[in-house]
C-alpha cells in the first residue's frame, strides 16, 4: 500500500472527457521512483476501462522537466545480471502497456525528457513541447547502462538508426528544435501557452472517432511491433553485470565524473 508521499508522487484529475496524469516529483525533476511507474501502469488500466475517458494527457510537475528518467538511487540494489534484465523487463511492461492504452495520448514536454521520461514520451501518440525541452538517453556519460530491445527499436522507427547511433554514442540531447525536424515533437510552444494549447488538442481528439483512433493506433503499434527482435538478454546482462556500469551509479551518486575501464 503506498505511502501518503508516494501517493502524491502522481497526481490524476479529470476535466470532462481528459484525464491528466502528472508526474510529482519536482524537487528530482520528476525522476521516477518504482512507486511511480507502478502507479503509471495502474493509470492505463484505470483510462481503459472507463469509456467516457477519450484522451489521456501526461505532464511534469514544476516547468523543469517532464521526466528526468529513474530514481538512479534505486539501482544501488542491483547484484546480478537478473537484475538488469528484470528491470528492463518491468520496464518495458509498464511502457508497453502506456502504448497499449487505447485512447489518445498526450505528452506535455516542458523542460527534460530523458532516459525513462524519453521512452515514455515515445510511447505517447502527440508530442507538444515548450522551446526549451531537451531530448535523450545521455546513458553512455552517465551511467554506462543499456536500453531495452523494444526501446532501442521505438527509436529507431521514430528517429532511424544513424541519428539513434550519434545521439546515443555521444551522450547528447536533442533540442526541441532538433526533436521537431526529426518529427518526434509535433508542435513547439511556449511555456505559457502550453497548458492552453494541450487542452485545445485533447478537446480536438476527444470529438474524434473513438473507434477508429483506436483501431490507427493499434494498427500502427502492430506494424512497429513485427520489426521488433526478441531477445538482447545477453546485452543488457553483459551491461549490468560490468564494472563500468557500478562506476558510472557510483560517480552519479557521487556528483563526479566516472572513470571508465571497458570491462
Amino acid at each position: 500500500m503506498a505511502t501518503d508521499s508516494q501517493a502524491q508522487e502522481v497526481l490524476l484529475t479529470r476535466d470532462g472527457p481528459v484525464v491528466t496524469l502528472t508526474f510529482n516529483r519536482p524537487e528530482a525533476r520528476n525522476a521516477l521512483t518504482w512507486n511511480m511507474y507502478e502507479r503509471l501502469y495502474q493509470a492505463c488500466e484505470e483510462v481503459d476501462a472507463d469509456d467516457s475517458v477519450r484522451v489521456l494527457v501526461l505532464r511534469g510537475a514544476g516547468g523543469k522537466a517532464f521526466v528526468a528518467g529513474t530514481d538512479i538511487s534505486q539501482f544501488k540494489s542491483f547484484k546480478t545480471a537478473e537484475d538488469g534484465i528484470q528491470y528492463e523487463r518491468d520496464g518495458e511492461r509498464r511502457t508497453g502497456r502506456l502504448e497499449r492504452v487505447g485512447k489518445p495520448v498526450i505528452a506535455q514536454i516542458e523542460g527534460f525528457a530523458v532516459g525513462g521520461g524519453f521512452a515514455i514520451a515515445a510511447v505517447c501518440d502527440v508530442r507538444i513541447a515548450t522551446p526549451e525541452s531537451r531530448f535523450g538517453a545521455p546513458i553512455a556519460r552517465t551511467l554506462g547502462n543499456c536500453l531495452s530491445m523494444e526501446n532501442y527499436s521505438r527509436f529507431v522507427d521514430l528517429f532511424g538508426p544513424s541519428r539513434v547511433k550519434e545521439m546515443i554514442m555521444r551522450a547528447r540531447l536533442l533540442t526541441a528544435e532538433e526533436a521537431h525536424g526529426a518529427g518526434f515533437v509535433h508542435e513547439i510552444v511556449p511555456g505559457a501557452e502550453i497548458e492552453a494549447r494541450v487542452k485545445a488538442v485533447a478537446a480536438e481528439l476527444a470529438s474524434h472517432a473513438p473507434i477508429t483512433l483506436r483501431v490507427t493506433k493499434e494498427a500502427v503499434r502492430r506494424i512497429q511491433e513485427r520489426r521488433r527482435l526478441e531477445g538482447g538478454d545477453d546485452l543488457i546482462s553483459l551491461t549490468y553485470t560490468s564494472a563500468d556500469f557500478r562506476e558510472g551509479m557510483t560517480a552519479f551518486l557521487e556528483k563526479r565524473p566516472p572513470r571508465w575501464t571497458g570491462k
